[in-house]
């Protein structure tokens, strides 16, 4: 009789893909009780030595079978002080909605030589895979555990995982086992905390959870900290020396060295110079070639960032879509660090899977013709899965909208990463006006290349510059003094907060799309389309004060699942966002929980468990060290903590009625010179504010001093309304 192989998956589509590449289409699919999307799949597949010839059962879970918890006495919100929950114990249990499916992987083990796990490759898939390994010992503990190690469902990629299984890593299930943890401890321990504290001042905040996460917040203090970058920004006037030539019918400008200065004498001092000097010399002539580089192979937060950038959805949605479309068999693994090509993979021939679409085919053909060049190599590798790439042709047409768009991305930008840089050339004159140095620059684009293939990246020609010779000395046509003003950053996009997460250390390329959705969901931000009026159209940038005063930003509000048009997202903090931060930043703590640091160091100290320099009980001891600490001085300081919720209105009179709304202006009440009444300052984006003036008039003991309020206006009934 042939000995038995339990295999398992960590979702029901992977454990169906497997079975029928292992199978080769003769399959028997049968249900399990308790579970309608679980399925038992029954095949004999060779796995090669020592196993030979096996009886396989296919099955699968559906993400985590366990969860943590505390025990039944500390699980209610005033059970305990929530200072005890760093150290009560905590229990690993099977969730309620798992146990069918824990118990049929404990009954299929019984009869089973090995377990092969199928979970995905990284380190939540690690830990998963314990969990299975958990469920089945229970059921055979002489059990020899395996994994598959495997980045996409190609069948001949599934085949040669199943005949090359390797160990399950223990270390990086200790990393994870311990974040699990700590996030339960902390995010309760700091949730129940704030959320006691707050609702006891009434209000707003009398019936809701104010959640903490440790990745939650200094995703949300990167949110607030750019907020105030653009509202307590002063514009600085400056002036600049612009020199203009015309030759062959082209005007040429020559821009200053210096760029500009912020002292107006001295420019025009250095003007004057000029002009006495009537003649230009050019001092430097060079025409070189240049080339704009091919993009790196594709990874995660690159995933992310462009998708949200491009793609006209959100990186939560991106990261779904791109999942989907790994789970059916279209690209590889989308959950990667890694920005280089393993040399054994054989790139040709998924070039040549995509030479039928009738979009990308020809240029595909056309690489396979000749024009093929090996992918650039960056400086990532998780020695776990390569970079995201196409595994299989799909027809776009047989993709819903998001997927089509999401599939188109990443198979032009893999063509792209095969294909020759572009190609240009480039012209610098610089000349010497007086004693000032002025320079124009011309490019011509000369071979596009990947270009051609990928509309993500531009890069065009300017105009020809007509020709001059070094040393030709001739009379500018025009010279002038110009004038402007520095300009504050925007609002934080979303690809722009990636990029802050993933330099920061929060959270991995597998969880940044959730830390950022959280923030939305428990309405800390709110986002909108930086298109259409960009930031000046959405929140008032019109008044100047500290950290305490607000310059026009709305008390609540969600966030946007996607955007219209090609327009990014950006975020603005919520009234109750902007009070969190400044409350814990006000605290005087040595590090703030809305800063990256505590948690930057705690993925620092996974990855050292994921190397075995340091143990999960260590880990945990220093970080629960660490948060304590600032717990008690969060205690301590608790009226610091209420002071800002109520100085920023997070417990004021409520004047926002329910709807969708979004912001199209502000209103700042700000004392009058005589102490005793009030001045509104309107700032508004073609709506007028004036039939909600005597409401918010009401209100106005509440403002004193320090506040504004962001006006609303409702999409469907276009009634204005305020929120603060």
């Amino acid at each position: 009789m042939a000995p038995k192989i339990l295999c398992v998956a960590e979702k029901p589509a992977i454990a169906k893909s497997v079975a029928q590449h292992l199978a080769g289409g003769n399959v028997n699919t049968r249900s399990i009780a308790g579970n309608p999307y679980v399925k038992n799949y029954e095949f004999d597949f060779s796995f090669g030595p020592p196993w030979g010839n096996c009886s396989v059962t296919m099955t699968s879970v559906i993400g985590h079978l366990n969860g943590l918890d505390f025990d039944q006495q500390y699980r209610k919100w005033n059970s305990c002080h929530p200072r005890q929950l760093f150290d009560v114990p905590v229990y690993e249990t099977v969730d309620r909605d798992k146990k069918p499916i824990a118990e049929n992987i404990t009954q299929q083990a019984r009869y089973a030589k090995a377990l092969f796990i199928w979970t995905d490759c990284d380190r939540e898939g690690e830990h998963i895979g314990a969990e299975v390994r958990q469920a089945a010992l229970k059921g055979n503990n002489r059990l020899e555990i395996k994994r598959a190690k495997f980045s996409n469902t190609e069948r001949a990629h599934v085949i040669r995982a199943a005949q090359n299984p390797v160990n399950l890593d223990d270390r990086q299930v200790n990393a994870v086992a311990a974040r699990i943890e700590l996030d339960l401890r902390l995010g309760a321990s700091f949730t129940r905390f704030q959320t006691l504290t707050l609702q006891a001042m009434g209000g707003d905040l009398a019936d809701r959870v104010i959640s903490y996460g440790s990745c939650q917040f200094p995703t949300l203090g990167f949110v607030v900290d750019r907020y105030f970058r653009v509202t307590n920004f002063v514009p600085e006037p400056f002036w600049s020396i612009k020199v203009i030539h015309r030759r062959d019918e082209i005007d040429v400008t020559f821009l200053w060295r210096r760029h500009h200065l912020f002292d107006r004498m001295a420019v025009i001092i250095l003007f004057e110079r000029c002009l006495s000097a009537r003649t230009a010399k050019v001092s430097k002539l060079q025409k070189k070639p240049t080339s704009k580089w091919k993009p790196l192979p594709l990874t995660t937060v690159e995933l992310q960032k462009l998708g949200s950038m491009f793609l006209r959805m959100d990186s939560q949605r991106v990261m779904k879509i791109a999942e989907d479309l790994y789970t059916k068999g279209w690209i590889s693994y989308p959950r990667t660090e890694t920005d280089q090509f393993d040399k054994g993979i054989d790139l040709k021939r998924l070039v040549e899977k995509q030479v039928q679409d009738n979009h990308w085919g020809a240029y595909a053909q056309g690489l396979l013709d000749g024009s093929f060049q090996q992918p650039r190599s960056g400086r990532n590798n998780d020695q776990a899965h390569p970079p995201i790439h196409p595994v299989n042709y799909v027809s776009p047409a047989s993709l819903s909208d998001d997927e089509r768009r999401v599939y188109e991305f990443v198979v032009r930008r893999f063509l792209a990463c095969c294909s020759e840089d572009a190609r240009g050339e480039s012209t610098i004159i610089e000349i010497e006006y007086g004693e000032e140095l002025f320079h124009a620059n011309g490019l011509i684009v000369l071979q596009r290349n990947y270009l051609d293939v990928y509309p993500y990246d531009k890069w065009e020609s300017s105009q020809q510059l007509p020709l001059f010779t070094l040393g030709e000395v001739f009379e500018p046509t025009e010279a002038k003094i110009t004038e402007g003003k520095t300009s504050p950053p925007g609002y934080l996009t979303e690809p722009e907060l990636i990029s802050l997460m993933d330099a920061n250390g929060i959270g991995t390329d597998a969880t940044m799309a959730e830390h950022i959705a959280k923030i939305k969901e428990r309405a800390y931000v709110m986002t909108q389309p930086r298109s259409g009026g960009g930031r000046d159209a959405a929140a008032s940038r019109g008044t100047r004060g500290g950290r305490g005063s607000r310059g026009g930003r709305g008390g609540r509000g969600g966030g946007n699942a996607g955007t219209s048009g090609n327009s990014v997202l950006e975020f603005i903090p919520t009234t109750l966002g902007t009070a969190l931060i400044e409350g814990y930043d006000n605290v005087g703590l040595t590090t703030s929980l809305g800063k990256p640091f505590l948690r930057k160091e705690m993925e620092i100290k996974m990855k050292e468990i994921c190397a075995g320099t340091k143990s999960r009980h260590d880990f945990v001891h220093e970080t629960l060290e660490q948060y304590q600490e600032v717990f008690v001085r969060t205690q301590q300081q608790v009226e610091v903590l209420k002071a800002v919720g109520h100085q920023k209105g997070t417990c004021g009179p409520d004047l926002c009625t329910d709807g969708d709304f979004r912001l199209v202006g502000s209103i700042a009440f700000r004392p009058n010179e005589h102490a005793d009444g009030y001045s509104m300052v309107f700032t508004a984006n073609n709506f007028d504010l004036h039939p909600i003036v005597a409401k918010l008039q009401s209100a106005q003991p509440y403002f004193y001093n320090h506040a504004s309020v962001a006006v609303y206006i409702r999409d469907k009934a276009s009634i204005p309304s305020a929120s603060f």
